[in-house]
């Protein structure tokens, strides 16, 4: 037994060495011991791949560094504070007993872009001052002031990303044991990156910025983008109110796309495995259970993915199972990705292997094994949509069932549809006819025994070989209980020493019952399973309603509730409306901590809205839904929108002051001036911060292998949201701060000295 709260690959790996070195040894010559069901192989592959992703994104984000800065030593200080505020990660997680799995290793893939983000923002402010050093100050004293300069700010923005993903604690139930680990891993990686960026960046920088330090416009790659981004600066300086109203056309413009994207609960986490679920309709003996196992595994082991196949229908010797013959479970075994046919994936794999194993009688049902263990026991319906019909009698909840299976066949997605029978059970009724029982001196015991026994079966003694003690169990043969009439000719002994057929003494018919009794919430239930594909749960809940709405009448007395996953998805979708907003509440306090102006906090949250833009529309081009690992990435981009937009307005916010105190303030020129020195000549910075975060994350999105699914849709809308928001800070900060520094305070100054 494996304890929750416990390193389970650890555990697993453990138990493997043990195998290996004790049993191993000890087993015949010939006898090999094998292990046929590996789950620990899907543990180390999850965690290798996301270990691989680490070590390409510290890769990709020390050569942005050198690249820019042009000055290894300069770029050392970036690349030594990434590895240590990953270590420190990883000591919390150790402290509060956190391992290594996807979502753990995944909330600091997710973060390291940003995480260095401060770094390299302080680095360059430093060349910055470098550059424009008259020899007055030592190269210490400058260090110092130019972290000084920008620290307060980027502490700030660093702690801004770390409280946006509060919202994330709060998730219950799946969603929040998956993300959870997430939440806390990317929460202590940008919490130390914030530390490490005020107390070991300007440490550092002083130990390691040494030597000459190569001017901006030296860099090739520095003048082109320079070059590249001026003109633009100018033309939306010079068509302010175009411009504005080309953004408000680019966000209306995202809204259409975003009422296409559909909805689900949690992408696809392919196991390795496939769990096939067919269900038949009860009555079907273990003759035809039989059968129709052994045709099924035929028909899947033609498949060429397909490595070993193994069902059973019926219950195991347990009462944790009660799964009664119509309900058959096979465990699909499939070979390495690496031997699959090309082009092929787990979802075409699934689709092909559904058209194949068609019977008559039999709804396919296509999960893996721990979602469907997951889902059975959290709402007992093991497709991705359920109906649960709530009623005081089982016939009606039979008919209503009924119902909604023919209705909804014809709703698009349906792949299989099947209703419960919850009355369609057959029984053998035996009714005593006392009268003549009396005749031949009977007693109703006395038949009710010769039923038990010959036909049920009675436990006549134990067999004890060793330690271990076996029932031994008599009745007749299966040919003389399988038919009604064979049944009725079951012999029956009198005290008269005479042999009278049952049938004499009882009357013999058969009938049909409730195969299982289910109950919840005080009320009688039936199941309908309904699974889906090639569609979102979101949209093809919301027509399916419609349809049964439409075509099934409910008596009174009887309800409804749709269920599976997609329960899951709306009691998620009403925790995060309640979360969210307070978090953004938090956001704007912090950003007023920093700014004490609210015009700064609104412009600062404007990167939002712009950001959705490219979150949205990649969403759509890679044909995402919306599901709540989406959702995780849409709050981590906020957080670093936020940062990006406190960067932005800090650069423009330098240079408008600096030209102020020079007394260059004095017309609408002089202040496009200072923006365009605010934008244009700390374009470098930005630009490393943006390519930072961006180029961290693509290794991820071309990730393939166990966990991309999810991880890839934590960084779709993140990777979008980065380029538009980027966008936005280049063309349109400008813009908003141009047009609020002249109104609010140049324009109102040049009128008072022109009156006096």
């Amino acid at each position: 037994m494996i304890r929750y709260g416990v390193d389970t690959y650890g555990v697993i790996e453990n138990i493997k060495k043990a195998v290996e070195e004790r049993i191993q040894p000890a087993l015949p010559d010939g006898v090999e011991f094998v292990t046929t069901y590996d789950r620990s192989g899907l543990i180390e592959r999850s965690i290798d791949n996301l270990k691989e992703k680490l070590i390409e994104e510290m890769i990709i984000v020390s050569v942005v560094c050198v690249v820019f800065l042009w000055h290894f030593r300069s770029a050392l200080v970036a690349i030594l504070t990434l590895p240590l505020a990953i270590l420190l990660s990883f000591v919390a997680m150790k402290y509060i007993g956190l391992g290594s799995n996807i979502m753990s290793l995944g909330g600091i893939a997710i973060a390291i872009g940003a995480m260095i983000d401060a770094a390299i923002i302080m680095i360059e402010n430093a060349h910055k001052h470098l550059e424009h050093d008259t020899g007055a100050k030592s190269r210490t004293e400058i260090l110092i002031e130019a972290a000084q300069e920008v620290g307060r700010p980027l502490f700030f923005s660093l702690l801004i990303i770390t409280v946006s993903f509060l919202p994330i604690f709060t998730l219950e139930g799946q969603e929040g044991r998956l993300f959870k680990p997430l939440a806390f891993t990317k929460t202590f990686a940008m919490g130390f990156a914030a530390l490490t960026s005020v107390i070991i960046v300007p440490f550092l920088m002083v130990l390691f910025i040494r030597g000459r330090i190569p001017r901006e416009d030296q860099n090739p790659v520095n003048r082109f983008l320079i070059w590249a981004y001026h003109p633009f600066v100018r033309l939306v300086l010079r068509h302010r109110t175009l411009t504005l109203v080309g953004a408000v056309a680019a966000m209306l413009s995202t809204v259409p796309v975003f009422m296409k994207l559909g909805s689900e609960f949690m992408p696809p986490l392919y196991e390795g495995t496939i769990l096939y679920m067919p269900i038949t309709l009860p009555g079907a003996s273990v003759q035809t259970a039989q059968q129709v196992l052994a045709m099924q595994d035929k028909m899947i082991m033609q498949v060429p993915e397909v490595a070993s196949v193994f069902g059973k229908a019926g219950r195991a010797l347990s009462a944790t199972d009660p799964a009664p013959l119509e309900m058959i479970e096979t465990v699909i075994n499939l070979k390495p990705e690496s031997e699959w046919r090309a082009g092929m994936t787990p979802a075409k794999l699934e689709a092909e292997l559904d058209r194949l194993v068609r019977l008559p009688g039999v709804a396919n049902a296509w999960t893996m094994p721990i979602k469907a263990r997951v889902d059975m026991l959290s709402t007992g319906i093991r497709t991705p949509v359920g109906i649960k019909i709530f009623g005081p009698k089982l016939e009606t909840i039979n008919e209503i069932g009924a119902q909604i299976e023919g209705a909804i066949r014809s709703v698009r997605g349906t792949r299989n549809v099947f209703a419960e029978r919850v009355t369609g059970g057959y029984y053998v009724d035996f009714s005593i006819k006392r009268d003549q029982i009396a005749r031949y001196g009977l007693s109703i015991q006395d038949v009710e025994m010769v039923i038990e026994s010959a036909i049920g079966g009675a436990n006549v003694t134990t067999t004890i070989e060793g330690r271990e003690r076996f029932p031994v169990n008599v009745r007749y043969q299966r040919y003389y209980r399988s038919d009604i009439n064979e049944i009725r000719r079951t012999l029956i002994s009198t005290p008269g020493g005479t042999q009278i057929p049952i049938s004499q003494v009882a009357d013999i018919t058969t009938s049909t019952g409730p195969t299982v009794i289910r109950t919840e919430q005080a009320q009688l239930l039936g199941y309908v399973y309904v699974d889906v594909a090639d569609r979102d749960i979101g949209s093809y809940v919301a027509e399916a309603k419609q349809v049964v709405n439409k075509m099934v009448p409910l008596p009174e007395g009887y309800t409804l509730e749709w269920s599976g996953q997609y329960e899951y998805m709306v009691r998620a979708a009403e925790r995060l409306k309640i979360v969210i907003p307070v978090t953004l509440l938090i956001v704007i306090v912090l950003l007023y901590f920093n700014m004490k102006n609210i015009t700064k906090i609104a412009i600062v949250l404007l990167a939002v809205p712009f950001s959705l833009i490219g979150a949205f529309w990649i969403l759509y081009l890679l044909g995402y839904n919306l599901s709540v690992a989406v959702w995780v990435g849409i709050i981590a981009l906020a957080g670093v929108d936020a940062e990006t937009g406190v960067v932005m307005l800090l650069y423009l916010d330098l240079a408008y002051e600096r030209f102020k105190r020079e007394g260059r303030m004095n017309s609408l020129a002089d202040l496009n001036a200072a923006i365009e020195d605010g934008a244009v000549q700390r374009l470098r910075p930005k630009m490393m911060a943006v390519l930072a975060i961006l180029l961290g994350l693509l290794p991820i999105m071309w990730s393939t292998g166990a966990g991309a699914d999810v991880m890839k849709r934590i960084a779709a809308p993140m990777v979008g949201g980065v380029i538009s928001s980027f966008a936005l800070q280049l063309l349109i900060y400008p813009v908003i701060f141009a047009i609020w520094k002249w109104y609010r305070e140049v324009k109102p100054a040049l009128a008072r000295a022109t009156a006096s």
